[in-house]
């Protein structure tokens, strides 16, 4: 008799403490882009833009010790997982260029110093990263939680005039629990994972803004030669151009200082013509061309580096 009723005082006691969860994730992120319903509901002729990534930095002190160095792991961590979500939009062209670390700042002059075949950089860095161990101890249970945070920061770079056009901070953070009851259960190491987790909690955040900013300037093109009848462009198919599709031709607006911020400033262009799309040639992104007929417009006395191509607003 005294052994059942010890028996069930164990139970109850047991069951007062055993409160263990599963091992969770706060806030998996998902398979898809996070990117606001109006992107997504925009038609699927929009031309990419192309884009450059720079390696981000790591700003903090995670794994910069004398022992233990991850040679910027967490800051390349953080840029593949924003390469790829952005790639997923399916509506940018990016190249990543290791040798864009080099930049100090975003001055015009520093970036005419890089020939990049985009128009636009993303620099970023991680700004805040930790983890850290909380455990709970009952009469007869154990729990361990691991938790990772993280706090991103990009910014997005016009480097045709070094200005730039948008920067922001995303935070994120992700969790796992493990626990044992009377020795039983689950007993969790290390989770490496939640190192890119909570990266990607913090920068999904941040994509559907960097591409609404993206797709809010205008795509350009710029003349690379012309040939009697024919305007040879820069970019091609890869880019989303129809055989077809009409582009103005505009000369390049004044550049003005502002007196505010000391920064140049390129002043709205003046349509001059347009042209109309007829063929195209390149194997690649950065080799591709489109030749071009002129149906509006007269470029006999303009020089090419003062006009360029732009897209027609609908």
């Amino acid at each position: 008799m005294k052994s059942s009723f010890l028996s069930i005082i164990i139970v109850v006691l047991i069951g007062g403490c055993a409160t263990i969860q599963q091992p969770i994730v706060k806030k998996l992120p998902s398979e898809s882009p996070d990117v606001s319903k109006t992107i997504e509901m925009e038609q699927e002729h929009s031309l990419k833009r192309k884009i450059s990534i720079a390696r981000f930095s790591n700003e903090t002190a995670y794994g910069q010790g004398n022992l233990f160095n991850t040679n910027n792991k967490i800051g390349k961590q953080a840029m593949d997982i924003l390469s790829t979500k952005l790639t997923q939009t399916g509506k940018f062209l990016l190249f990543e260029r290791p040798d864009i670390e080099k930049i100090t700042n975003e001055s015009k002059e520093e970036m005419k110093e890089f020939k990049l075949v985009s128009d636009y950089l993303i620099v970023g860095s991680v700004s805040e990263f930790g983890r850290k161990n909380t455990s709970k101890v009952g009469v007869f249970s154990r729990t361990k939680k691991q938790t990772a945070n993280a706090k991103v920061n990009v910014r997005l770079i016009n480097i045709k005039t070094g200005q730039v056009i948008y920067a922001e901070e995303g935070s994120g953070e992700a969790f796992s629990e493990t626990g044992t009851v009377l020795g039983a259960g689950s007993k969790a190491g290390y989770d490496s994972s939640l190192n890119d987790k909570a990266l990607s909690a913090a920068i999904s955040k941040l994509v559907s803004n960097i591409v609404e900013n993206l797709l809010n300037e205008p795509w350009r093109a710029y003349i690379l030669e012309i040939d009697n009848k024919d305007i040879i462009i820069s970019g091609g198919e890869s880019q989303n151009i129809k055989s077809g599709d009409v582009f103005l031709i505009k000369k390049r607006g004044k550049i003005v200082e502002n007196p505010q911020t000391g920064l140049e400033l390129e002043l709205p262009g003046e349509e001059i013509g347009r042209i109309k799309i007829k063929s195209f040639y390149g194997k690649t992104p950065i080799e591709e061309i489109s030749f071009c007929e002129l149906i509006e417009g007269n470029l006999d006395d303009q020089t090419i580096n003062e006009i360029y191509i732009e897209e027609m607003e609908e």
